[in-house]
């Protein structure tokens, strides 16, 4: 009796420490969020100000992204000999000065470098919270693991993004990342407070880290994200615009446009990620074949703003496929686990930067504010053909493996 009693004790102070662990990490989600999409939201108050159009605009928005892909990869490989807690408690004081500068930025051009650096510990942070989040579960609760982390993101979206974009429209655009620089710094102090503290790894080297990219199956899953994921942020840049252009709506309706794309995203972190526990592949090919589905509806759903919720709605359960495509990344990388979890943030964020600029070059064409839709459309049928490409790719190489060893037996 007392035996059960101290088990359960103890399993209830185990469940609340990795509770707590889960928040540390999910508040740099939440702060990264805010600071990702709310610069979207914001573009058309701060293009004006830093005298250019909105497509042009759109560039501060690559910058970010372009950011995170250099800086993934150099920070996972030169961060990987490092205590995973001090890397992630570092990545977000950086977080907080380089969104402090934006905030601060008085032209385009400095605008642009600074938001390049605010990417750079973007992709290296989610990768080594969510490697942290996995190890405290077992294998098969990876999924829900990591997307526990990932709802920082998706509820930023939900409720973050909406507030920051209430406060820079009535408070001025700067505020939102004055915002931002203040969450940085408050995730900084809960990863200090609760999460593990974990020694350096002594066995790890950049490269051991590198050895990840000797593996097709890494580069073919960052693929599909690089790809797949590019449609929602083709719509998500413009939404704003078109919502005003197109859809006539006051700016008010905004954020609550925007609450329904995050509301979609929570859904689809949450959901996704407990389907990839159970079948991994299939939930990521139907993510892609449903978000090009979604994405074709765009356009002629902007003629009403109750039309245009539901759909963006929809759009933002494309989100689901983060969590998913972590867990391959986890499955195939080998030994480079740091460098190939970053790598997803940076392929993530090649989509937000492929997306923009497409949109953008659509828009420019003469193609409309709907047009996105069709990008999205576009992208995420090229992530699906991505997507079938490693299908076969496993399969092959299983029938050989297979092959070789009944040729040993």
């Amino acid at each position: 009796m007392s035996v059960d009693c101290c088990a359960g004790g103890t399993a209830s102070a185990s469940e609340r420490n990795s509770a707590l662990v889960f928040l540390a990490l999910a508040a740099g989600g939440f702060a990264i969020g805010v600071a990702e999409f709310a610069a979207m939201s914001l573009l058309p108050y701060f293009a004006p100000e830093l005298g250019v159009d909105e497509p042009t605009a759109g560039h501060i928005i690559s910058a970010y992204a372009l950011g995170v892909v250099v800086g993934a990869p150099i920070l996972a490989i030169f961060g990987a000999r490092f205590s995973r807690r001090k890397l992630l408690i570092a990545l977000m004081g950086f977080y907080a000065l380089s969104n402090g500068l934006s905030a601060l930025a008085p032209t385009y051009e400095l605008m642009l470098v600074s938001r390049f650096f605010s990417g750079l510990p973007h992709g290296a942070y989610f990768g080594v919270a969510a490697l942290v989040a996995a190890s405290i579960v077992p294998e098969n609760r990876r999924g829900a693991a990591v997307s526990l982390v990932m709802l920082g993101l998706t509820v930023a979206t939900l409720i973050g993004v909406p507030f920051a974009t209430f406060i820079g429209q009535t408070f001025g655009w700067r505020m939102g990342f004055v915002i931002v620089s203040a969450l940085a710094l408050l995730t900084a102090v809960f990863v200090f407070l609760f999460a593990p503290r974990d020694p350096a790894h002594p066995g790890a080297s950049p490269l051991r880290e590198l050895g990840a990219l000797a593996r097709r199956q890494v580069w073919l899953t960052l693929g599909i994200g690089a790809i797949g994921f590019g449609g929602l942020f083709a719509v998500y840049t413009y939404l704003g615009s078109a919502l005003i252009a197109v859809t006539k709506a006051p700016p008010a309706a905004l954020p609550l446009l925007l609450a329904c794309l995050g509301l979609g995203m929570t859904v689809g972190n949450l959901v996704c990620a407990r389907l990839a526990d159970r079948a991994l592949m299939p939930t990521a090919g139907g993510i892609l074949l449903f978000g090009a589905a979604a994405s074709a509806l765009y356009p002629f759903a902007l003629g009403s703003v109750w039309t245009l919720a539901p759909v963006v709605f929809l759009i933002g359960l494309i989100g689901g496929l983060g969590p998913v495509l972590q867990i391959r990344l986890m499955d195939v990388a080998g030994d480079g686990q740091t460098l190939a979890a970053a790598l997803h943030h940076s392929a993530f964020n090649f989509a937000n930067a492929l997306g923009p600029w497409l949109g953008g070059l659509a828009i420019s064409a003469g193609y409309g504010w709907a047009s996105t839709g069709w990008v999205g459309v576009a992208l995420a049928l090229g992530g699906f053909a991505i997507f079938l490409v490693a299908l076969l790719d496993a399969r092959l190489n299983a029938n050989k493996d297979s092959a070789i060893e009944q040729t040993s037996g």
